[in-house]
């Protein structure tokens, strides 16, 4: 009996494995279809306690909620909106989502706060909205240039977790880890430093098991090194998930 606990409670303290690709203002419905042609098939080897999902724009959700059906892919969104419903022009609610089989969704990405006005108290109802109804949000943090240089970063991203997370359920939640400055750049954050850094995160939560993803042009010739770093759960892709034999490279890393 007392195995059996044992073997339970190691069961429960392994951290999944998840690997997002972002496509923000990317694809039309045709050129996802064309994507997924050449995606889905490199998915036959993929170790299955890897999490693997697409994070598309709104006009694709629906044709890729049905060409995923019964594939290894899971569904996500790149934002939600706090209220199920109401005059909020332009926004999508949780509901939305779940009916077409969203089941994850990107909240506090970089790009949203710096061009949409995103503050961390807008992140934080998006993450309780999106929680409320079964969705898993993947909440972004992450210092700039100019405070990494100023030797802000810890004291940033300890500020973004702690309004970020106020009454959100860590037992349902994915994080990544941006630094802003890589985003899109070709500068890739030392792995040894993002290992840091989502160490770090981690003393900040309650939960030891949360997923931590580092994002900031991860590419097919680096993840091998950033997968290999013990506290990195998983990585968030951008321009890389663009192209099908290069994100299934990532998903595919040694």
């Amino acid at each position: 009996m007392h195995l059996v606990a044992l073997l339970f409670l190691t069961e429960l303290s392994v951290r999944k494995i998840v690997i997002a690709g972002n496509w923000k203002m990317f694809k039309t419905q045709a050129e996802s279809k064309e994507f997924l042609e050449g995606f889905l098939p490199s998915l036959v080897d993929t170790p299955q306690d890897r999490e693997v999902l697409l994070c598309v724009p709104f006009t694709d959700l629906n044709l890729l909620s049905q060409s995923l059906h019964g594939s290894r892919v899971n569904l996500g969104a790149q934002n939600v909106h706090w209220e199920d419903n109401g005059a909020y022009t332009g926004e999508i609610s949780a509901p939305m989502l779940t009916e077409i089989g969203v089941r994850y969704v990107i909240v506090g990405h970089s790009e949203r706060r710096q061009y949409f006005g995103e503050t961390d108290e807008t992140v934080n109802l998006r993450l309780k909205a999106a929680q409320k109804h079964g969705l898993t949000p993947i909440l972004c943090v992450g210092e700039t240039k100019q405070q990494r240089d100023a030797g802000e970063t810890e004291s940033i991203i300890t500020n973004q977790l702690q309004k970020d997370l106020v009454g959100v359920d860590q037992n349902n939640l994915i994080i990544a880890y941006e630094p802003i400055w890589a985003i899109g750049t070709g500068d890739t954050c030392e792995t040894i430093e993002a290992n840091r850094v989502i160490g770090l995160i981690r003393t900040q939560l309650n939960n030891p098991n949360v997923t931590i993803q580092y994002g900031g042009s991860v590419k097919p010739n680096n993840v091998d090194q950033i997968m290999a770093q013990p506290e990195i759960d998983g990585a968030l892709v951008g321009g890389a998930s663009l192209e099908p034999a290069s994100f299934a490279r990532i998903v595919n890393y040694q």
